[in-house]
């Protein structure tokens, strides 16, 4: 912190300011100046110096003083040619006179722009004499509530208790707090009052818990949410909770249950008011958690075929140590059906007395029963998960003992194991949901044609790529292998067949047929052919292993193979690391079912999508992702770290996985000697083309270490991330989640228009149409087909103009408000129903419904100030008027277009001969159908989408209105009515089945 005594109050900060610091004074010439700032001792004024002017002219008195702005929002900050060298989170701006001018600072670290915003705000909302109220901390709340928790432990009444007591007392308060610190902190205070008994008083008990226990990144969120008090009531909990946490539905029992359950002081508990200490430990509640408590349980459409899904795989399951010397280990099993594995593998081998076995054939130590593993299988394998369960066979038998492990698997699985034959009238394979509780096998199978008790079957699954790896042969006849007609009868829709290119497989491949791939193979064809890849995958399930050159067990990048739709993706569970950070993160979601959906883009039968698209996907909208790394949390020694003392040096990387243009990787600055609660402060933005395949990883590392760097990582996919201020739990370098260890985080998600330097979106606005990015259809070269999509251009762009519109309309009125595009509608209302008042702080405007929008009517002269305010906002209203009674026509036409060209979908090759398309251009043609198919119907639901959205935001701009006091006074009738005729639209359109919005 800026001062050796930490911020912990407003007369904290107050004191601060009235010491004085440098700040850069910010021109809209684009000039910078480094000035002295000071508060007057009577808290009338703020001063700075030198300056040109004399010292009367060269402040600003805080009775101007119209509202305090943190981060670049001003005319002045947008407009700065330097302001891209400016940190968003050290900058803020004091909006002052009648005419809204705005002097804007910049200070040296974000802790000191928070101070001086939250003592700003504090003295414009306070008189001089509430100020001098707060002055002694011993009339707080807190403070009795802490002489109350004292008093209860001081059983002797004396007034002092021994020091081991006073400590035991506040860990007991607050357990993440290391004793050595308390102990410390009592020293520091006893010493600074040249104390020589180690006893405490009552005072110093309440001194060093309010010193430890205060974070000061909680306490400036706080002074900010509560209008500046040191407490919420429920009123401000609830504001807090929609605009800020995204929230729905929130009341204020609700809020009033929050507060009791989570304030500390009885007194607070009664009257309804959460201060620091109970606001701090609602923050790290799982109630505040970063996972969306949503997607904690299965939530996506469980009715899709199984080759719609990821799937959570192991390799080599039976290992718990690398795959050269490692011995086969029955916890193997354990941790991966624990952990939602819904494909295991088991290696069987022939062992004595006539008894199969699975072991590491590399070394063959330790083998285990092969009944012993699959009563283990039996007993979780739906513990975790009731979708199915895929066991991958890798049989090493001789006949005879083949057909014992027949008899273990009936005896054992019973009626659990899925044997139907697969129906040639089918195109797809089974759902999750209709083959819950199952066990599949997966393995070699004896041709139909031939009634055959025993047979020869080619085996080229791993051991070949293995044999080949070793061999110097690496052509030749591959490996067979006998197979007894019992086990060959237990496959029946996981068949193991040799892949065969892709024109071969598309053509005669069945559905129930599955091939595995090396992961050199998968990566050479995901980089050549990744659009066939990904279209093959819709149909069937790819398995992907790890190379065999991996010896020491370490993983491959599950994401390369996502990316091109491979489902199975086996992963040694053996190995932590990054790569293993990301696949147990990515199965989080889906209430952790083991299934994860894959976006429609990759799964729709006339759909593109490659996996090596450089910018946006077609169809699909891109995001912002918002992300402002604030403190962390009782940070840890790296644990292989070498002998170094306790004081680390860290710093938060935050990393995106999803297809390569989304991929991308920032850092905070590094925080000197501070494990307990460095305060980084940091924002970054990050373009998102494919949100649902997006994953975030957050990693804390040492900046001073020897031997080890890494103190902890957890990692999320973008769609179960929670928006607001949240607390990340961090993991260990194994994924066990870490006591009290945590990063405080703020995330944000934005569309494009909404995200993005400021300067440059206002540029956009201005230009206009001409700079817009409309989804361009490609020509086919068929005649017919180009005709048809021709007709969509129009109602494409259209749509485009619509919801950009709409959206640069509500970037506007957040800019004149002073607001970042991350703010909720909710607060832009807010702050715009502070602006829109006169001299008497009463309402200059009133909600009027005109064809049940909620437009704003003058209620008077308004200053000019307002005047541009309520365009702004008048703009966002009209444009959201013409999305909504719009949307209904330009989709129909874009549906029509899309489905007119569906018509020609089985006749493109015919077409395309008949135009004397051949080969590559015949592909070329098929590919760009398929682009624009995608285009119509992702560009369709956008459409769908922002009509919703629309028809939301005016549901809330009407109930922002009334809570801010602007609707018409005995209009209430009036107001239900209108909320009533919205509600009526929203029903009708999202009602409609027959493909209208």
């Amino acid at each position: 912190m800026p001062s050796e005594k930490k911020i912990s109050s407003a007369s904290d900060c107050i004191s601060f300011m009235q010491a004085g610091c440098e700040l850069k004074k910010v021109r809209p010439s684009s000039r910078i100046y480094n000035r002295f700032f000071t508060l007057d001792t009577d808290l009338q004024a703020l001063r700075w110096e030198p300056s040109k002017k004399d010292a009367e002219k060269a402040k600003l008195d805080i009775s101007a003083v119209k509202e305090i702005r943190l981060g670049k929002n001003t005319e002045t900050f947008r407009n700065n040619g330097l302001a891209d060298q400016i940190s968003e989170d050290c900058a803020f701006s004091i909006i002052h006179g009648e005419n809204y001018d705005s002097l804007d600072l910049v200070a040296n670290s974000a802790d000191v722009a928070n101070i001086w915003v939250s003592g700003l705000r504090y003295l414009v909302s306070r008189s001089k004499q509430s100020l001098d109220l707060i002055e002694g901390s011993q009339n707080t709340p807190r403070f009795a509530w802490l002489s109350s928790v004292f008093e209860e432990a001081d059983v002797d009444g004396n007034g002092i208790m021994l020091e081991d007591t006073a400590v035991e007392l506040i860990r007991r308060l607050n357990p993440a707090l290391k004793e050595s610190k308390i102990r410390l902190k009592f020293k520091e205070i006893q010493r600074s009052k040249e104390k020589l008994t180690t006893r405490v008083t009552k005072e110093e008990f309440c001194e060093a818990y309010t010193e430890l226990c205060t974070r000061p990144d909680v306490y400036f969120l706080l002074v900010q949410i509560s209008k500046n008090k040191e407490y919420l009531d429920a009123n401000d909990l609830m504001i807090f909770l929609e605009a800020e946490q995204g929230v729905m539905h929130i009341t204020e029992e609700m809020c009033l249950d929050i507060i009791r359950r989570y304030e500390f002081s009885e007194e607070g508990q009664l009257k309804g008011f959460l201060a620091i200490d109970g606001f701090t430990q609602y923050l790290l509640s799982p109630e505040c958690d970063i996972f969306d408590p949503e997607h904690r349980k299965v939530v996506q459409d469980m009715t899709q075929p199984l080759s719609h899904y990821y799937i959570n795989a192991s390799h080599n399951t039976y290992l718990v140590e690398d795959q050269v010397r490692g011995p086969a280990d029955i916890n193997g099993y354990v941790r991966a059906l624990k952990m939602g594995c819904r494909s295991i593998e088991l290696d069987v081998c022939d062992g004595p007395d006539n008894e199969p076995i699975i072991c590491n054939r590399n070394s063959m130590t330790s083998p285990i029963t092969f009944r012993c593993v699959i009563e283990v299988i039996n007993k979780l394998a739906f513990v975790s998960s009731e979708y199915p369960l895929i066991l991958c066979l890798g049989n090493h038998c001789s006949i005879q003992q083949q057909k014992v492990m027949v008899q273990q698997m009936k005896t054992v699985f019973g009626n659990k194991l899925y044997i139907d034959s697969p129906l040639s009238s089918e195109a797809y394979l089974p759902s999750p949901e209709k083959l819950k509780t199952k066990i599949i096998i997966k393995g070699k199978k004896l041709p139909f044609d031939q009634d055959l008790l025993e047979g020869e079957v080619t085996d080229e699954d791993e051991e070949a790529e293995i044999s080949r790896r070793m061999s110097e042969e690496s052509l030749g006849e591959p490996k067979r292998t006998w197979l007894c007609k019992g086990l060959s009868d237990m496959v029946s829709i996981c068949k193991s067949v040799k892949f065969a290119g892709f024109e071969s497989s598309m053509k005669s491949q069945n559905y129930w047929e599955i091939c595995s791939f090396s992961e050199s193979e998968a990566s050479k064809i995901s980089n050549e052919y990744p659009e066939d890849f990904v279209n093959y995958n819709k149909k069937f399930l790819s398995r992907i292993y790890p190379s065999a050159m991996r010896i020491d067990s370490s993983n491959l990048n599950p994401q390369d193979f996502w990316n091109c739709g491979c489902q199975i993706v086996a992963m040694n569970y053996q190995t932590p690391g990054p790569m293993m950070d990301l696949y147990t993160g990515w199965f989080l979601q889906n209430g952790g079912c083991g299934y994860v959906l894959r976006p429609s883009v990759m799964r729709e039968e006339v759909s593109y999508f490659s996996a090596n698209t450089k910018g946006i996907v077609p169809g699909v909208s891109p995001q912002v992702l918002h992300v402002k790394i604030i403190s962390g949390q009782n940070f840890p020694k790296p644990k292989g770290a070498c002998a170094k003392g306790d004081v680390i040096d860290p710093y938060v990387c935050i990393e995106v996985h999803g297809i390569p243009a989304d991929c991308a990787e920032q850092r905070t600055k590094t925080v000197q000697q501070n494990s307990d609660n460095p305060i980084f402060d940091e924002s970054f933005e990050f373009q998102i083309n494919l949100p649902e395949l997006a994953m975030i990883r957050f990693v804390v590392l040492d900046d001073d270490y020897i031997g080890d760097e890494f103190i902890g990582q957890y990692t999320i996919p973008l769609e179960c991330l929670q928006p607001g201020y949240r607390h990340v739990p961090l993991r260990s370098f194994v994924g066990d989640i870490m006591e009290h260890v945590t990063l405080f985080v703020h995330i944000a998600i934005t569309n494009r228009s909404g995200g993005g330097k400021a300067q440059k979106r206002s540029l956009g606005v201005r230009i206009g149409k001409k700079t817009r990015d409309y989804s361009m259809l490609r020509n086919t070269g068929l005649k017919t087909i180009d005709d048809i999509f021709k007709a969509a251009v129009q109602p494409l762009a259209e749509a485009t103009d619509m919801r950009e519109n709409m959206q640069n309309a509500m970037v506007s009125i957040k800019e004149l408000c002073g607001l970042p595009p991350i703010t909720s509608l909710k607060q832009c209302i807010l702050t715009l129903s502070s602006r829109l008042v006169n001299s008497d702080n009463v309402p200059s405007v009133a909600l009027n419904m005109k064809d049940n929008f909620p437009f704003l009517e003058p209620l008077g002269t308004l200053a000019d100030v307002q005047k541009k305010v309520l365009a702004a906002y008048d703009q966002m209203i009209q444009e959201s008027k013409v999305l909504i009674e719009t949307a209904d026509a330009v989709y129909d036409k874009i549906v029509q277009c899309q489905k007119a060209g569906m018509e020609f979908h089985e006749e493109l090759h015919n077409l395309g001969t008949k135009e004397g398309l051949k080969g590559r251009k015949l592909s070329k043609a098929i590919e760009s159908f398929a682009w624009n198919i995608t285009v119509l119907k992702g560009q369709g639901d956008l459409l769908k989408n922002a009509k919703n959205e629309a028809l939301e935001n005016m549901k809330q701009i009407q109930l922002a209105c009334s809570s801010c006091g602007l609707s018409r006074a005995g209009g209430g009738s009036a107001d239900a009515k209108s909320k009533r005729c919205l509600e009526a639209i929203e029903e009708k359109e999202t009602g409609d089945e027959n493909g209208r919005l």
